[in-house]
């Protein structure tokens, strides 16, 4: 299991992606499997075993090429068939050097599979096989070497959970981006009468412009702002919440935080993109909206769906142990279809998106 150099598995504090993998490792060496994780740094908490491929993590180059690029030079040096069957990638650029590798690989995509990432994954060799997050994420570009889709889930037995729907303010839980809506939220929320908790990812410069720019102008004394939340804050407001909002502006491949509200009890008000009717149950844990107009009155009706059938969907539908048994069924066919080796082939070659 490679992980990207800037990533901590499981995280410190809070993280999506690192919450995936973690309950993916544990949950495959629960189902007897042998797992290795390599990433960077010293420290993990999985029951993996662990392969430091650089000495320290390299969270404040986040998005540059030459960390992830080292980590997987030294992954692949030290691969051998005769010590793994497997290889499963969650770095951006993997696959675009799996095909080096002397073990095949399988890839989870986790970003949207279009632009200049999808110019990436259009030059993924045929020994290597991409694994969707959701059917909308692989339908952005159904021309790519998928091998399966298999949702993310996380494990939510430690979550706190309310026995009652909450009247509390409105929750607003994302990095702060255009993508996410922000300013939508704030909108609606005033259309509604409602208060809000805008509780954002404000550590990099694009976000603090964007939040200085965009976010700041708008803000007034019905909305509180929380920047950088640790897990244990993000969970007392998820909890306090009468509902989360997700007015999001992009095709959301996933969005596991919509996971994280229902694994509280808490509904989920969204705009109907991406992944969000793969992942909420109208009229049940939450509330689809085809149009902005309409979310005002799907937060003002949030409180009448109960808390418990939203626990239930997650712990139904988004168990990790769902996903391991998800992961173990593409392992097994592609292996099956899959020459020993990993010898690299012929790139698919897929339009730019």
């Amino acid at each position: 299991m490679v992980v990207p150099p800037w990533l901590s598995v499981p995280p410190p504090g809070y993280g999506g992606l690192e919450q995936v993998v973690a309950g993916l490792v544990d949950a495959l060496i629960e189902r007897g499997h042998a797992v290795t994780l390599m990433g960077a740094g010293d420290a993990h908490g999985t029951a993996a075993d662990y392969l430091a491929m650089l000495d320290e993590l390299q969270y404040d180059r986040l998005g540059e090429s030459l960390p992830e690029l080292a980590l997987l030079a030294r992954v692949n040096q030290l691969l051998s068939a005769a010590d793994f069957d497997l290889v499963h990638d969650h770095t951006t650029v993997g696959p675009l050097v799996a095909g080096r590798r002397a073990v095949p690989t399988v890839a989870t995509v986790h970003g949207n599979p279009v632009g200049e990432y999808g110019t990436v994954l259009g030059d993924t060799d045929r020994g290597v096989g991409l694994v969707a997050i959701s059917h909308a994420q692989r339908r952005l570009n159904p021309r790519l070497p998928w091998v399966g889709t298999v949702h993310n889930a996380m494990e939510t037995d430690a979550f706190p959970r309310k026995s009652e729907p909450s009247h509390g303010p409105v929750l607003w839980l994302a990095r702060f981006s255009p993508d996410k809506g922000p300013e939508l939220a704030i909108r609606a929320c005033r259309a509604a009468g409602l208060p809000l908790v805008l509780a954002g990812k404000c550590n990099e410069p694009a976000e603090r412009r964007y939040y200085d720019e965009v976010v700041r102008p708008l803000l007034g004394p019905d909305v509180t702002v929380v920047l950088d939340a640790d897990r244990e804050a993000v969970l007392r407001l998820l909890i306090e919440a009468r509902c989360l909002i997700m007015p999001i502006q992009w095709e959301e491949p996933f969005g596991i935080v919509m996971l994280e509200a229902m694994a509280t009890g808490t509904p989920v008000v969204a705009l109907s993109r991406g992944a969000v009717p793969e992942l909420v149950r109208p009229g049940v844990t939450g509330i689809v909206c085809a149009t902005a107009q309409e979310l005002p009155a799907a937060l003002r009706d949030a409180p009448d769906l109960d808390p418990a059938e939203c626990v239930a969907h997650v712990a139904r539908t988004f168990s990790t142990e769902r996903m391991a048994a998800g992961y173990e069924a593409v392992y097994r066919r592609f292996l099956a279809a899959t020459p020993s080796g990993g010898v690299a082939r012929e790139p698919v070659r897929s339009t730019p998106g």
